[in-house]
């Protein structure tokens, strides 16, 4: 924890001295990088900056200024052995930030998941009205799309399927059309409204499904499906292997 405090106090102070370098000279020269010393010394600091310059930007968008000139005041003294703070003072006072961008975050957290819940809610209830929508008895709201012929799966099957997926705002999360293969799974160890949805399909049926939170990932946040949010898939189911079948191979 120590090292990466002190590798952020570094960052930020190259981030502020290019800052304030940048403001003396409109247009800087060009920084030569003939030798193997110079472009090892300028890919070390590129690395951090690049590296830190993310979490310098969340921490403004998390309403914690950062002062650059204190930073490069305190990376210069560091650099003069002249420090005006112990390191046990430093300690805690980055550990204290440390909490304080850590606190934000979860409240934010909270926030968007609270939003996500009375949204789902709100667009499963419109969306259960529409014609040709069957919800069942879990919540789960189904359309069909396409009628198929073929066989029901059951959960303990693998199934091979396309679909899409998209949160109710549009965003597509997923898509093995995108990726131009089928995807080919046991339907037991997939999200609950997936196993219960797609044992509900024939072979060649095409269906669409609206997922509530909690027969998704429920308050996961998965990075790029937020936390308690309601689901929308398009699929088609290609082919079952029956369990038994399966187990004889």
């Amino acid at each position: 924890m120590k090292s990466i405090y002190k590798l952020s106090l570094v960052a930020l102070a190259v981030v502020g001295l290019t800052a304030c370098n940048q403001e003396q000279d409109a247009a800087p020269k060009k920084v030569e990088l003939t030798t193997d010393a110079q472009k090892e010394a300028y890919s070390v600091g590129g690395s951090i900056g690049k590296y830190m310059s993310g979490h310098i930007k969340e921490q403004e968008e998390l309403g914690f200024a950062v002062d650059r000139t204190m930073v490069i005041k305190g990376f210069s003294d560091g650099l003069g052995e002249e420090m005006q703070l112990t390191e046990e003072e430093m300690q805690t006072v980055l550990q204290n930030l440390d909490k304080k961008l850590n606190d934000k975050r979860l409240e934010q957290a909270e926030a968007l998941a609270a939003k996500a819940i009375a949204e789902g809610k709100k667009f499963l209830e419109e969306n259960k009205a529409k014609e040709g929508v069957t919800t069942t008895e879990s919540g789960l709201q189904y359309e069909v799309l396409a009628a198929g012929k073929g066989d029901k799966p059951a959960a303990e099957d693998t199934v091979e399927v396309h679909y899409r997926g998209t949160l109710i705002d549009g965003t597509e999360f997923d898509s093995s059309y995108a990726r131009g293969e089928t995807a080919k799974f046991p339907l037991n160890r997939v999200i609950p409204g997936w196993t219960e949805g797609v044992q509900l399909m024939s072979v060649g049926a095409k269906y669409k499904f609206v997922i509530p939170a909690e027969l998704a990932y429920g308050d996961r946040d998965t990075g790029t499906i937020p936390a308690n949010s309601t689901l929308i898939f398009e699929v088609e189911l290609v082919s079952v292997e029956k369990a038994a079948a399966a187990a004889t191979k």
